[in-house]
């Protein structure tokens, strides 16, 4: 395994290089999550490309930049028995500099939900994934169903850009009790975490009222919220859309996603089902 830290060095590696490459982008504090899309990524293609890179343009003024976890030893050797073959962890100076071009996602899907909440925050995810893609050149690139916003947008950019690389969607993980994995669970006490499974449960309510036939989205959505008003400390929004994030007053089966974000404590966290 090798682990390159310059975005010029991997070019060339990558180059030299004869087979498909499976790529899956991370910030770091590798979990089952993670492993998930690696191990998919290992078993699809004849080399293994791990970015690891806390990407400064993807968070905004007052969130959690400088405290985000960072497990650098402890991720290399992750990624060390998942069988990756090389490793990017950049510098900051690697990828970016004084005067960028500009990503700027689209006006209505970019600028919903995690991008109401967040303004910006996708015109930083697409522009760091557009340099990874080039950087790596990959063949297949791997992303959770969690962040399903930003895998439609990723998906969406490949499109528009005429980018040749697949994108490939994978399954949410959970934990035992059903929680979806994500590093910023690491921030949560343990009543804290109590809390938190209420997104789950609320998207398990959802489901079972599905599986009723209850398809009307507003009567789902209150009662998901009613559900999650208990529990967290702020509601960001429950959502029901279809897979290109246009807002449904029916669900349809095989193409709605359902989705919820709020805060527990401090914690911010987000979590789907796809329908």
């Amino acid at each position: 395994m090798q682990i390159v830290k310059d975005a010029i060095e991997l070019k060339k590696l990558r180059a030299s290089l004869n087979g498909s490459v499976g790529f899956v982008p991370t910030m770091g504090a590798l979990h089952e999550g993670h492993i998930s899309l690696i191990k998919k990524a290992r078993a699809e293609n004849d080399f293994v490309i791990v970015s690891i890179f806390v990407n400064p343009t993807q968070f905004l003024e007052g969130e959690d930049l400088d405290k985000y976890p960072r497990k650098d030893e402890a991720d290399i050797k992750i990624c060390e028995l998942a069988g990756v073959d090389i490793i990017f962890m950049p510098t900051i100076d690697s990828v970016y500099n004084e005067d960028e071009l500009s990503i700027t996602a689209p006006k209505i899907r970019g600028f919903i939900l995690e991008g109401a909440k967040r303004p910006g925050h996708f015109d930083g995810v697409l522009q760091i994934v557009m340099k990874l893609f080039n950087i790596t050149d990959a063949t297949n690139a791997y992303f959770g169903k969690k962040d399903a916003q930003q895998l439609a947008l990723i998906t969406q950019m490949t499109k528009d850009y005429f980018l040749n690389v697949n994108i490939v969607p994978c399954e949410i993980v959970r934990d035992s009790r059903g929680i979806a994995l994500s590093s910023r669970n690491t921030y949560l006490s343990e009543g804290e975490y109590e809390r938190a499974l209420s997104l789950s449960r609320s998207l398990k309510l959802a489901s079972d009222m599905v599986a009723k036939s209850e398809l009307d989205s507003s009567k789902i959505k209150v009662a998901m919220e009613d559900l999650l008003t208990k529990s967290v400390d702020k509601l960001d929004y429950v959502a029901i859309v279809d897979r290109e994030f246009r807002e449904l007053d029916k669900v349809e089966i095989g193409n709605s996603i359902i989705l919820v974000a709020a805060f527990v404590g401090n914690t911010r966290l987000i979590d789907n089902i796809w329908v």
